[in-house]
């Protein structure tokens, strides 16, 4: 009897799919094994960027306005992010001024995220200095430490954390997550890392280098300090939107040992870790807000004087977010005396 053509037929093709089916299977064993080696890979890279970018502050475990040392996962925390005027050119000047404060608290129930940004020229008391002046010299002064002082007093909040970086570490950073989309108010030539004039910005929605981006967030010349700030939120929305997606995955290794090497930060690398949960479902809710006030200019120069009203309810707002205890609707004697009265400065030098 003679065994039918089609039975040999059908084996070879059973054959062959067991054949592709062995290969997808390694292909996919190989994937998952290189994604999965790459990330112990950066596990590594970034517990070793966590340690040279550590720096603890002076005899400060917690904020003097907390009873307790907080736990991220457990607690709502505040951040405050100081972006400082330090390059390659200017390291060796001494403590920069900062160009940028922004102070993140971050509501653990909610996954919610306020974000304030403070006027690089705004009047405000210096605790250290014991006077009053620009908040950009509490670094220029008192280093990170003065700054958090000078920005807990103002605000009436605990800074539990703190993340500071330089030009160096903005423009890499900005480059690893290969750049971001903003909106440039007007056509300008803004001074670049080197403080020469040689970045050209022009009206309209751009994707961006690390070094335009740093330019945009820098400029102030054409508008006021409170859209100035507006445009640092929206910068640093658009890097950690960038960071946080799928197609930076393999981008990390490069954000890793930018932040590794120009940023400052009293985080630890399980406490960096823990604040991905604020990530898990996508990107948290962030409220931007902003500080009114009004140009005043002085002997001693300009400044940007905060309204006292919209202040005291910034207060409010960021305190009730951190679910702390609110403080009396009516404003102390020394918060009343803060929109009105300023101390000489015979700093005029750094009074920029």
């Amino acid at each position: 009897m003679n065994k039918s053509p089609y039975g040999s037929l059908n084996k070879k093709k059973k054959s062959k799919k067991r054949t592709i089916l062995k290969i997808a299977l390694l292909i996919s064993l190989v994937a998952f094994l290189s994604v999965l080696g790459y990330g112990f890979y950066l596990e590594n890279k970034a517990n070793q960027a966590a340690d040279r970018a550590f720096e603890a502050l002076n005899d400060r475990t917690k904020s003097q306005l907390r009873d307790e040392a907080v736990e991220p996962l457990k607690d709502n925390v505040s951040i405050l992010f100081i972006g400082v005027d330090e390059s390659d050119k200017r390291k060796d000047d001494g403590n920069p001024r900062s160009d940028a404060l922004l102070v993140a608290t971050l509501n653990n129930d909610q996954k919610t995220v306020n974000l304030l940004s403070i006027p690089r020229d705004a009047n405000v008391y210096d605790p250290q200095r014991q006077r009053f002046d620009k908040i950009t010299h509490a670094h220029a002064f008192g280093g990170t430490e003065g700054t958090i002082d000078t920005v807990e007093n103002l605000l009436e909040i605990p800074i539990d954390y703190y993340v500071k970086m330089n030009f160096n570490a903005f423009i890499e950073v900005v480059d690893a997550v290969g750049g971001v989309t903003v909106d440039i108010p007007y056509d300008h030539v803004e001074l670049d890392e080197n403080d020469k004039r040689t970045i050209e910005l022009k009206k309209g929605t751009h994707h961006l280098d690390g070094r335009h981006t740093l330019a945009l967030a820098r400029t102030r010349k054409l508008d006021s300090d409170v859209e100035r700030g507006k445009r640092q939120q929206m910068i640093l929305n658009e890097i950690v939107k960038e960071s946080l997606s799928l197609n930076s995955f393999v981008k990390l290794g490069d954000v890793i040992d930018a932040v590794g090497n120009n940023m400052k930060t009293n985080m630890t690398y399980s406490e960096m870790k823990s604040f991905l949960e604020y990530a898990k479902g996508g990107i948290p809710k962030i409220n931007m807000m902003n500080i009114s006030g009004d140009d005043n200019w002085t002997n001693r120069g300009y400044y940007w004087e905060l309204d006292e009203v919209d202040l005291a309810e910034k207060k409010m707002e960021l305190q009730q977010h951190l679910e702390l205890a609110p403080p009396t609707n009516e404003l102390t004697d020394d918060n009343q005396s803060n929109a009105y009265t300023s101390e000489e400065s015979n700093d005029n030098e750094i009074n920029q």
